[in-house]
């Protein structure tokens, strides 16, 4: 690969760190209020993720938020109503600039917003400093394409594990995949694209090693990334191997 733009992830969150940005996504927030309408209480992780993006922070002034910053579809519950608001007020106080790329969870987030400070990128996402950001839910738009190095989040990515005994566990992990190459709708597509694992704990992941699952989003079930050759790397930096050395059968 071309020298290009640097994307480090932060070892043991899901964060990225580049050149004067940090860069998270699939916050979900109100997903706890979701889940204790059907009997399963799990405490807030808002001021959680608040604490991991500024512990992150080594003088980065802009913060890249990949979209899915409320989870309610449609509508917004009591806890998104008070939370999104004071997240977002407490990132705009500490960053520069807050950008948001829409999610296909963010419809309305204009009424969440502070009344400065927040940028809304639309959903076919945003080029900044050579480097294309998107929440990955829509084709990104061609502008965003031309960047050697495209960021997205919508897949929450998750490795899973099976044992001798067929018992399964999961993992949060990074997705750094290589591009085929340009087709009819893209002239240029990036060199790379990252996909960043939920930011939000509650979410758990969706495991992209299992055979037959299909991926999320037209970006990936399109043919242009080639998803076998990606690397795959768990939270703390380690290293598993290409996807399409790590697929299990689903269990019987």
């Amino acid at each position: 690969m071309s020298d290009g733009p640097v994307a480090i992830p932060v070892i043991d969150l899901p964060i990225l760190r580049m050149e004067g940005i940090l860069c998270a996504g699939d916050l979900h927030i109100g997903i706890e209020a979701d889940y204790s309408d059907k009997g399963v209480h799990v405490p807030s992780q808002t001021h959680r993720m608040e604490n991991d993006i500024m512990g992150s922070r080594d003088g980065e002034n802009t913060l890249v938020l990949l979209g899915d910053i409320k989870h309610m579809v449609p509508g917004s519950s009591r806890q998104e109503r008070s939370e999104v608001p004071r997240f977002l007020m407490r990132m705009t106080d500490e960053f520069d600039r807050v950008i948001v790329t829409r999610g296909n969870h963010d419809g309305g987030i204009e009424e969440f917003l502070p009344a400065n400070g927040v940028e809304i990128a639309p959903a076919t996402g945003l080029k900044l400093n050579d480097i294309g950001f998107i929440h990955g839910h829509t084709w990104p738009s061609r502008e965003v394409m031309s960047s050697p190095l495209l960021i997205m989040a919508h897949v929450h990515p998750a490795m899973m594990f099976k044992d001798n005994l067929g018992r399964t566990t999961s993992e949060p992990c990074w997705l750094r995949c290589p591009f085929n190459g340009p087709d009819r709708r893209y002239l240029e597509v990036p060199e790379e694209v990252i996909v960043v694992p939920a930011l939000n704990r509650s979410m758990g992941g969706s495991p992209v090693n299992l055979e037959g699952k299909k991926p999320l989003g037209p970006l990936l079930k399109s043919g242009l990334v080639d998803l076998e050759a990606g690397g795959v790397y768990l939270l703390d930096g380690i290293f598993l191997g290409n996807l399409g050395d790590l697929r299990i059968q689903r269990s019987k």
